[in-house]
């Protein structure tokens, strides 16, 4: 915001949906549950004998049951129903709750059965912490969701909009003025309109990026219309302790990190200038595909971290006005991104001078938290290291050095041209080229995921493992590529000969091992002189291509060097 950070905690998951927040983690396995608990049994005999019967093949998907058959087969419970009867109705209405209200995924009518271990143990399901799951998948889908290519927002939505609600008062709708508890249940006859949406997200940005630090209720539930109709068990100690703590979130594979160090203001203290935030890509990598697993064993430190989660308690000093420091504020003045519109849409100039309140707070101590190590996505670091723009600087020194090897004590060699022409790229893969792959490397394989083709030269000295990377659109595995690309290290005063696409080369370098992935074409050209290079090859895709109607494969930006093959033919 403007004036600082501010997100949902575990203390408005507490008051906006009646949850506990304290408890076991929620986790487990997704269906393979005979492999992975003790006693469990095949997932489908376990759903017939807690619901009487099998749902029709056709309302099956994997491990999920269409909603509308839990919807229709137990709607109205019986009037002369057993006790049996009413826990099988139980058990239906908990997994309709989880899997379309608490942890939705978009398509909104799925029931997972990942949910069978609990409700087949109905008197044990309030030992679990739902309230830090729930958090742990809205945060995930927040995380999701600020991806430029994903348009659906999932996870527990009412969570949000209520949270918006109580905490702006100028962004909630009118009419709406009893309170209830759970908090959230407030708006539940409120009907966003649904007309008019490209001139409604200019609006509410304009409306966020003009909020004042007056305009936002730092504690809502102190109230006292809010403690008169709240559970008294949410206001014990038990419970309360738990919206201080700097710990996991665990929800199956999602670990997310309850960063309320970073939002005081909202337990009434005054908030500090934050430690940086913890690293958690490799966790947002992990969302449960791929094969089943004993999640509370795969993220074993992340589970004793949530265990111990009471020695993550931060303490925080309340005070009358609960709002940032002027130290603060003075450091998100200069690195925040403060504002969503563009400086145009605003009549007055955005300033940055702090209120006088501010400096009336004074300023508050860092308060001690765990120290855990960062969970960076090294695949991310790699790709993006591999894409090549000035920042990560993608190295071609291995091909450098190869090439001032074979100059050493001679002339210069002429220039080539390294491109391929894009007929040639586009040939597919048959068993013929996967032989002549395992010619030159022993393997050629597609990496999952990818966007680039990558040719890694191992040399004898094992500190040395460079990478040359070419942006293409299809996969080169063809015997005319590589045929190609030993054109660029043949050596005619070589003494060992390479086998390439079947034919014989003079090495002058190391054995070469492709790897093909999925391909992304980048238009530009490469120029200057070879000799010109100073071990770095700084290649910026966003720089738009020299000659976009070149009918070769270029890889972007302008890059100081120039090597070119001419293909055989």
């Amino acid at each position: 915001m403007p004036f600082g950070e501010c997100t949902v905690t575990l203390q408005d998951v507490a008051f906006q949906l009646g949850l506990p927040v304290d408890g076991e983690a929620v986790s487990g396995c997704l269906g393979e549950f005979e492999t992975y608990m003790e006693g469990g049994r095949p997932a489908w005999e376990w759903f017939e004998d807690l619901f009487g019967e099998r749902p029709p093949p056709n309302k099956v998907k994997q491990m999920t049951v269409h909603f509308t058959w839990f919807h229709e087969r137990f709607r109205v419970l019986p009037p002369d129903a057993s006790e049996e009867t009413v826990r099988i109705y139980a058990r239906a209405y908990i997994m309709m709750l989880l899997s379309t209200q608490l942890f939705g995924d978009k398509s909104a009518n799925r029931v997972h059965i990942r949910w069978l271990p609990f409700v087949a143990n109905l008197d044990g399901m309030g030992r679990y912490s739902w309230g830090s799951a729930a958090l742990a998948w809205l945060y995930r889908c927040m995380c999701r969701v600020a991806n430029r290519n994903v348009t659906n927002l999932a996870g527990p939505l009412q969570l949000l909009q209520s949270w918006i609600f109580w905490r702006f008062p100028s962004l909630r709708p009118a009419g709406f003025e009893v309170s209830s508890f759970p908090l959230a249940s407030r708006w539940s006859a409120y009907l966003p309109p649904n007309d008019g949406k490209e001139q409604r997200v200019i609006r509410y940005r304009l409306a966020l990026d003009r909020l004042t630090a007056r305009d936002i209720v730092l504690e809502p539930y102190s109230a006292l219309d809010v403690l008169a109709v709240v559970h008294p068990e949410i206001l014990t100690e038990e419970h309360s302790r738990m919206w201080r703590a700097v710990t996991a979130l665990i929800y199956f594979a999602v670990i997310e990190w309850h960063q309320v160090d970073r939002v005081v203001p909202q337990l009434g203290g005054v908030q500090h200038i934050p430690e940086d935030a913890l690293n958690v890509d490799w966790l947002h990598a992990k969302d449960g595909r791929g094969g089943d697993r004993w999640f509370p064993h795969y993220y074993q430190k992340w589970h004793e971290h949530w265990e111990n989660r009471l020695n993550a308690v931060i303490s925080i000093e309340r005070v009358a006005d609960p709002g940032p420091s002027a130290d603060y504020l003075d450091w998100w003045y200069r690195e925040a991104q403060r504002f969503l519109s563009l400086g145009a849409a605003f009549a007055d100039p955005r300033g940055t001078q702090i209120p006088p309140e501010a400096y009336q707070r004074g300023s508050s101590q860092v308060p001690r938290r765990s120290q855990l190590p960062d969970m960076p996505d090294n695949r991310r670091v790699e790709r993006r290291r591999r894409v090549g723009t000035r920042d990560t600087g993608r190295d071609w020194r291995w091909l450098h050095d190869a090439m001032q090897e074979d100059d050493a004590g001679g002339d210069a060699r002429a220039e080539v041209d390294h491109r391929v022409r894009r007929a040639n790229a586009r040939r597919g893969r048959t068993p013929d080229d996967t032989q002549h792959a395992g010619g030159v490397s022993g393997f050629a394989a597609t990496e999952a995921g990818g966007d680039t083709f990558t040719s890694r030269a191992y040399s004898q000295m094992p500190e040395f493992t460079p990478t040359m990377t070419m942006d293409l659109d299809d996969q080169l595995v063809s015997p005319r590529f590589y045929a190609d690309f030993a054109e660029l290290i043949r050596d005619d005063a070589g003494t060992s000969n390479v086998q390439f696409g079947g034919q014989s080369y003079q090495q002058q370098m190391p054995d070469v091992q492709m790897e093909t992935g999925a391909y992304q074409p980048q238009l530009t050209e490469m120029h200057s002189q070879a000799h010109d290079y100073q071990g770095q090859y700084g290649v910026d895709l966003n720089v738009p291509a020299g000659s976009p109607l070149d009918t070769w494969f270029t890889m972007g930006g302008h890059p100081p060097v120039r090597v070119r093959v001419r293909p055989s033919t």
